[in-house]
């Protein structure tokens, strides 16, 4: 448990309230060496930042929220592997395009790019930021990017519709907490409770309300772009690594969750993956008329994932695999 006063609990506190904090960060694997507490260095604004996101996703997918409570009351914990994310590679206004709007955030953090894996079948690239001082305690990112311009023309005209207009969540606070962790590699208490709701808030939706007709545009030709265009920056899935996911898998059937019929394994047999099925949510869109009207459209949805070691290195295999992602991004396919 993250004790009172750590530089961890306290800026997520500070957004989820105490006892919301207090079960959060209970329930996740979290390294001992971030609970000192002299300032903020960049890994624990990093695992505060995690853990909220960690806690949203419970709060947006039922089934994980079912899933994580009966871990906790068990009195168990979820070791975080990873958080996945899709951006736009495109035009959107004031936000910085792809990647581009997220690696500001995680590279002050600590997070350097360590693969790049093509996505070809989505359209999509995809891209790992893993921690540079804590590389397997501190979750890693999966951005990737939509590649607009390999759509069809009506669905380039409609992403230009749906984020054209993007606004940049970033405030001052933000910038100034980014600033000092990547100058000095660490921040002030202040700055990362001022800071850290906007760093939060950079995974949401940054566009207005999507036309019926341009989301029906986007879903024909990539179910991600349409995806997108209802959840934003959102995180699309929250991953749970585990001892053993095939057995895990089997155990969660028994007891009625909803997963993907098969495992993903990687090319190189270390990586194995599955997920539950994306939770439905209603989302609001403008009619032709010019009024809004409400659709049911997949939301995000709970990964596990099984590492082996890497028999060069001794360590865990950290990487990942374009035909896994492939399958698991499945999940959010509008059915």
């Amino acid at each position: 448990m993250i004790p009172q006063g750590s530089a961890v609990l306290e800026p997520v506190a500070a957004l989820l309230g105490e006892a919301r904090a207090g079960v959060i960060l209970a329930g996740l694997e979290i390294d001992p060496l971030l609970a000192k507490a002299d300032g903020v260095t960049r890994a624990q604004a990093a695992m505060a930042l995690n853990a909220v996101l960690f806690a949203q996703l419970l709060d947006r997918v039922p089934t994980a929220a079912r899933y994580a409570a009966a871990v906790f009351a068990e009195g168990r914990q979820i070791c975080f592997d990873h958080g996945a994310l899709r951006t736009i590679d495109g035009a959107t206004g004031t936000l910085p395009r792809g990647r581009g709007a997220f690696a500001r955030l995680l590279e002050p953090l600590g997070y350097r790019v360590g693969g790049v894996y093509p996505l070809p079948r989505l359209k999509m690239t995809g891209h790992v930021f893993t921690h540079a001082d804590f590389p397997e305690t501190v979750p890693q990112f999966f951005v990737s990017e939509l590649h607009v311009e390999q759509l069809p023309e009506s669905a380039q005209a409609a992403a230009q519709k749906v984020f054209g207009a993007s606004a940049d969540p970033l405030d001052g606070a933000a910038r100034s907490m980014l600033d000092a962790l990547a100058r000095d590699g660490r921040c002030t208490p202040e700055q990362a409770s001022a800071g850290l709701p906007a760093l939060v808030g950079a995974f949401g939706r940054h566009h207005a309300d999507p036309a019926l007709s341009d989301y029906e545009a986007l879903l024909e030709h990539s179910a991600e772009a349409a995806w997108m265009a209802t959840e934003g920056n959102a995180f699309n899935h929250a991953t749970d690594r585990v001892p053993d996911v095939e057995a895990l898998a089997a155990t969660l059937k028994d007891q009625g969750y909803p997963l993907k019929p098969a495992v993903e394994h990687s090319t190189n047999g270390r990586v194995h993956q599955t997920a539950f099925l994306a939770d439905k949510v209603m989302r609001i869109f403008i009619g032709a008329d010019g009024q809004p009207v409400t659709r049911e459209v997949p939301g995000s949805f709970y990964e596990f994932i099984t590492r082996d070691l890497d028999p060069t290195t001794g360590r865990l295999d950290l990487s990942f695999d374009s035909g896994n992602a492939t399958g698991i991004f499945a999940m959010t396919e509008a059915r």
